[in-house]
């Protein structure tokens, strides 16, 4: 797709995805699941690295505004990087299965390097989810507060990465022609 205002539309559509399954998720407190990144992830996927990291970052800058948390809004380096890395990937490999799969490991493991030291400097690492049992276990078993923080991230992120990353090459390969880019998909 060459126009310009629509690739920005359908980023503004993914922005709103991500914003709308994100709570949606967090709300219905559904485990190990987050698909707060699917919109991301499409993007990068679709037209490349630097769209999907626009629509990381201003998705995580707009939902601690709309949700009256700013406090989360560092967290935005994180949904950035999800589409530096996607958008790199899905530019020199097609984003097929494979590639999702292996995409959303690598995720599993950059996303909470990433995100783990916002989280202990913001909140001591305690974020209010289902992951502060396993970080309260860990640390009264002695793990710093960085390595419990981080161990809990990682099984959640293994699942929601790869399925997200999953679903947005599912949806790549239903769209029609003329909003794909020929290099990627």
């Amino acid at each position: 797709m060459k126009n310009k205002n629509s690739i920005l539309i359908i980023s503004a559509l993914a922005v709103a995805i991500n914003i709308v399954l994100g709570t949606l998720v967090s709300r219905l407190q559904i485990p190990l699941l987050f698909l707060d990144t699917l919109g991301t992830i499409f993007i990068a996927a679709l037209y490349g690295p630097w769209y999907g990291a626009s629509v990381g970052a201003i998705t995580n800058i707009l939902t601690p505004i709309l949700s009256g948390n700013p406090k989360d809004i560092p967290f935005f380096i994180v949904n950035a990087a999800i589409g530096l890395i996607v958008g790199i990937i899905a530019k020199k490999y097609k984003f097929g299965t494979k590639q999702a799969i292996i995409t959303g490991i690598i995720l599993a493991i950059v996303a909470p390097l990433i995100g783990t030291p916002i989280a202990v400097y913001v909140y001591g690492g305690l974020t209010g989810s289902g992951n502060d049992i396993i970080f309260s276990i860990l640390k009264q078993s002695g793990a710093e507060v960085f390595t419990a923080a981080f161990i809990p991230r990682i099984a959640g992120n293994l699942i929601d990465k790869i399925l997200s990353c999953l679903l947005a090459s599912y949806m790549i390969k239903r769209l029609p022609k003329e909003y794909i880019r020929g290099d990627n998909i």
